[in-house]
């Protein structure tokens, strides 16, 4: 039986590379995305695979939206075996500069989506005593960085998430979680965030303007590196959440690159997949079974 799996955000980028991928695979997928009209480029590279996606509207900010989607996915397959949280927004501005209605846009966007989600699919999944939560987070979820305080802020939020749901549901339910830590992805992902930096008027003129000039020059230093390179192609990304969703035993967290592996060590050497301080947690909460 093919397994069922559904991904938000998938007109671009990493969502696009990965329904194809697991389409590849032979998964039946659900490939969801907030505006059909932007479906094209996704169907133009199923038909050059020769592979079936299966696109859905699916607005990550409404639950009403995220509802009726996984409602009709049930209703035709009676199931859903991976939900991948992929949809995103990256967001570099100072705490200062950020307006609150920025400030609730990227929680929104980031976390409380993924929170949405979650909510609105583990019925199915408790149900069938089965199923794996993928969120895509980001080293930005382990490692606080210049200007990417609120997105980071949102991503530190979507691990600490990930974590507590896999103290209780994966022993008792068979549901699995997973944050998937990508260094930086070479994408539309990456380009949106920077127009969200800049804004229409470009950098603020303000003391903060030395400081993220010198960030902006090393971002694009690292982008042009050769060895070890902080990005990554969307594919090579994907390539790790297929094998985290072929995997019996899944990781609770997993880096994508030899470059997030270095820049997370500090935090990561000692636990780098997450399961003994999630051991740890459930024998001291809740005991051994």
């Amino acid at each position: 039986m093919k397994k069922v799996v559904v991904i938000t955000g998938t007109s671009t980028g990493l969502g696009l590379e990965t329904a194809i991928l697991f389409a590849k695979q032979n998964f039946t997928v659900y490939a969801t995305m907030r505006n059909l009209a932007k479906q094209d480029l996704l169907l133009a590279a199923a038909k050059t695979n020769n592979v079936i996606v299966q696109v859905l509207p699916l607005e990550v900010t409404s639950i009403t939206s995220i509802t009726s989607a996984i409602t009709t996915i049930v209703e035709k397959e009676g199931r859903i075996d991976v939900f991948i949280n992929n949809a995103g927004a990256g967001f570099a501005k100072t705490t200062e500069q950020a307006t609150e209605e920025e400030v609730d846009w990227v929680l929104d966007v980031n976390f409380k989506s993924v929170v949405r989600c979650v909510k609105a699919v583990l019925p199915v999944m408790r149900a069938q005593k089965s199923g794996h939560i993928i969120n895509i987070s980001s080293v930005g979820g382990l490692v606080g960085q210049p200007f990417n305080e609120l997105y980071c802020a949102a991503k530190f939020a979507v691990e600490g998430y990930t974590e507590a749901m896999a103290t209780y549901l994966p022993q008792n339910f068979g549901i699995h979680f997973t944050a998937v830590e990508p260094g930086g992805i070479a994408t539309e992902f990456t380009k949106s965030a920077t127009e969200k930096t800049l804004g229409t008027t470009g950098l603020p003129q303000d003391n903060y303007l030395p400081i993220i000039q010198q960030y902006i020059g090393k971002r694009q230093e690292r982008a042009a590196a050769g060895n070890t390179p902080s990005f990554q192609t969307a594919t090579e990304v994907a390539e790790v959440v297929l094998q985290v969703a072929q995997t019996s035993t899944p990781p609770i967290r997993i880096r994508t690159s030899a470059w997030a592996e270095v820049f997370c060590n500090f935090k990561t050497e000692k636990d780098p997949n997450g399961l003994l301080q999630n051991q740890a947690v459930i024998e001291s909460m809740l005991g051994s079974k």
